[in-house]
């Protein structure tokens, strides 16, 4: 049962958070490991403010930040499962709340030889991790990610909600959103890390995405300025038809 101020959660349906994290600018794995640490507490302080809430998703990029130098980008690549998701996967559990969390990135099976993956885990109120995806486009010439391998996918999520993942350029071509809801999503989970001058055009594309395959959207993107780029927020919930049910402004750390 939800309250006046809480996120909407009930047997059968399913309190999604949108936690719009500010940009982080990280250059050591001692500093991604800290910054991670902070993620957990978000997760465990939210749902004690929050318990109707059941998910909750962090932006792209808002675990390591983007790593602008190639030497910091390789130095500072995880392994999935590793250190990083078993923090995330006790937050979860501890919580008794599931999670999407993005590390940026993933050690590639011929690293350092090639580049890593920009990723996603979803990982279950056990602290199990139950869906891994990879960015099928990065954003090239500054992103000097690994195309993703694994395709969409999608993963019963709690109270059995069919969950697909994608992440911020992925969201620009309809056959990618289009292939998820083929494949049975009803929540289509879109972090992002998406600077101005794209905030209109990046706010419309996930409501007609919505309303185009009949399935919710949650987007969760980040605030702030990391030396290079200003991100412009409007994390938001997106019904299946289009309409927007909750949009943060521009703010640092928002909740919808």
């Amino acid at each position: 049962m939800s309250r006046h101020g809480d996120i909407s959660s009930s047997p059968d349906t399913v309190g999604v958070c949108v936690f719009q994290y500010p940009m982080p600018r990280l250059h050591t794995n001692k500093e991604v490991m800290a910054n991670a640490k902070k993620l957990c507490e978000i997760v465990k302080g939210t749902k004690q403010g929050l318990p109707g809430m059941d998910l909750i998703v962090f932006p792209e990029y808002s675990t390591m930040g983007i790593m602008y130098d190639r030497k910091e980008m390789f130095d500072t690549a995880a392994t999935i499962p590793g250190p990083l998701t078993d923090m995330f996967g006790q937050a979860c559990k501890e919580a008794g709340v599931w999670g999407v969390f993005s590390l940026t990135g993933e050690r590639h099976e011929e690293h350092p030889k090639k580049n890593p993956y920009n990723t996603l885990v979803l990982i279950n109120d056990k602290g199990e991790i139950v869906q891994k995806y990879r960015k099928l486009i990065p954003w090239t010439p500054i992103e000097g990610w690994t195309p993703g391998n694994l395709g969409t996918l999608v993963t019963e999520g709690p109270k059995g909600m069919k969950i697909s993942l994608i992440i911020c350029d992925d969201g620009n071509y309809p056959e990618i959103w289009r292939d998820c809801a083929m494949k049975g999503a009803e929540l289509v989970v879109r972090p992002q890390g998406y600077m101005y001058p794209a905030k209109d055009q990046q706010v419309q594309v996930s409501k007609t995405m919505a309303f185009c395959n009949n399935v919710y959207v949650a987007v969760a993107n980040a605030s702030g300025f990391d030396g290079v780029y200003t991100y412009f927020g409007h994390s938001a919930i997106i019904g299946m038809d289009g309409r927007t049910l909750g949009e943060c402004g521009t703010e640092d750390n928002g909740i919808q």
